[in-house]
């Protein structure tokens, strides 16, 4: 028996009668079309006065039948006797995905109690937004087993969401990652083993001309979300401040802000798309880059607005939440503005672009700090282009600096290579702007560029190429 007194809603329809079945039904699918479930009385005034309906198993049967006969698709809904105030009621309980859902061959669509039939374009958005849905791709199942998971990644997630442990394909189904006996593609991206991608690099100017420095990390979706934070961390300025007698660390892009950034950038990206999620670093500013533009009709000026009415990968997202990563929906937009208000969104070929302002760039050092930064950029250039060189390649630059006028045919002699071989590693060092061959070929002479990043001296040194 409900206690509680019924109530017409978005998802409640009240009647009075049988004689009210058409409408009803009616209610059914427009329910459906509006949340995918709801519930519908008969026996029940619109006011929620129990008026009591006579019913026997026949009287049920028939409700069935009508049910099949005028709701496409079909539904498979549970009808129920139920005394209310010592009175009899019928209680249809319904539920399905399918949009959308037709009565008698028309569509409605429940706003507030009402059931409105909808027009031509607006059937047209919904198999459309029905189209989207059935597409997404943390709605796919992937090319992959259980044995591609690693089972104590499962497990610290299940855990941490505070649900019961037994097997993990128990585990999996509570966290909707089965469908159809498959896994889906969320699967793999938060437990999986072999490892998704994230690209890193920091730029010496505002331009994406020279990197100073560059990593990819491997790892799942939650490692990932960890790099990427201490990546950018690592790369920008840190101040302080004391809070009584403690120092705290104050990073001049608020890590709340970041973080949400970050979080939000593989949650909403679009995963069809093979590209890297990418933290770029530059002297001005610190870009976090997805593939994906914005999903659906959402705008840039709603999200300033702090709107976010839809979004790619709702599974994900619910992942996310599970583990109070994010609370829920449209939560990230309203933080990142409220932590960093003049944080710009921009959208670039099939790329959003969340980019965060650093403070340090707007700064005036004095002529010593500046002369301290660019040696610190001299240098960490240097160690970068030397780790990225082939022992080879480090071996010719060694033997240059000993005697910038060797000959192709000594470094040969000294490298043990044929002079084929000398040519094709000398011709990659001044492809990659290490190396420079000043002068003609009699009467030439080799300049390594890595040793004069300070241009008070050219490094320039005569000498024979024959």
């Amino acid at each position: 028996m409900d206690k509680q007194p019924l109530k017409e809603s978005e998802t409640v329809e009240l009647k009075k009668s049988l004689a009210e079945l058409k409408q009803g039904l009616v209610s059914i699918t427009a329910i459906l079309n509006k949340h995918q479930a709801g519930t519908l009385w008969f026996g029940v005034r619109n006011n929620g006065a129990i008026s009591g309906i006579a019913a026997n198993e026949k009287t049920l049967r028939d409700l069935s039948q009508a049910i099949a006969a005028h709701i496409e698709p079909k539904i498979f809904p549970r009808i129920s006797e139920i005394t209310i105030e010592g009175k009899q009621c019928i209680k249809i309980e319904f539920a399905g995905d399918e949009t959308p859902y037709f009565a008698y061959g028309r569509a409605f669509m429940r706003v507030a109690d009402e059931d409105r039939q909808l027009s031509v374009k607006q059937l047209k958005d919904l198999i459309a937004a029905q189209s989207r849905e059935s597409l997404r791709w943390d709605n796919q199942p992937g090319k992959f087993t259980l044995a591609d998971l690693d089972q104590a990644k499962i497990k610290r997630f299940v855990d941490r969401a505070k649900l019961s442990w037994d097997t993990p394909e128990n585990a999996l189904s509570k966290l909707e990652l089965i469908k159809d006996g498959k896994l889906l593609n969320p699967a793999r991206l938060f437990f999986g083993i072999k490892p998704i991608q994230l690209r890193c690099a920091v730029f010496m100017t505002t331009e994406s001309s020279t990197i100073i420095d560059r990593h990819d990390f491997d790892g799942d979706i939650l490692e990932l979300i960890e790099e990427a934070q201490k990546y950018v961390l690592k790369n920008i300025h840190i101040g302080m401040r004391l809070e009584g007698l403690r120092r705290v660390d104050v990073p001049e892009i608020a890590v709340e802000a970041l973080r949400e950034a970050i979080i939000n950038a593989f949650c909403h990206r679009d995963y069809y798309d093979p590209d890297y999620i990418q933290m770029a670093i530059f002297k001005d500013r610190v870009e976090i880059r997805n593939p994906g533009t914005l999903y659906g009709k959402l705008t840039i000026e709603d999200l300033r607005n702090g709107n976010v009415s839809q979004r790619r990968n709702p599974l994900i997202a619910d992942l996310f939440r599970r583990i109070e990563m994010v609370e829920a929906w449209g939560r990230g937009m309203p933080l990142i503005l409220r932590y960093a208000p003049d944080v710009d969104f921009r959208e670039i070929g099939s790329l959003f672009i969340v980019a965060f302002n650093r403070p340090s760039f707007l700064e005036k050092p004095g002529e010593e700090t500046v002369q301290k930064e660019r040696t610190t950029i001299h240098k960490t250039i240097h160690k970068t282009i030397h780790k990225e060189l082939h022992p080879t390649e480090k071996a010719v630059i060694d033997i240059i600096r000993e005697n910038p006028g060797i000959t192709r045919k000594a470094l040969a002699k000294r490298l043990n290579l044929s002079e084929a071989g000398v040519r094709y590693n000398t011709d990659k060092l001044q492809t990659k702007g290490i190396l420079r061959r000043v002068g003609g070929k009699k009467v030439g002479r080799w300049k390594v560029i890595e040793d004069r990043l300070d241009t008070s001296s050219d490094g320039e040194i005569g000498g024979a190429d024959e």
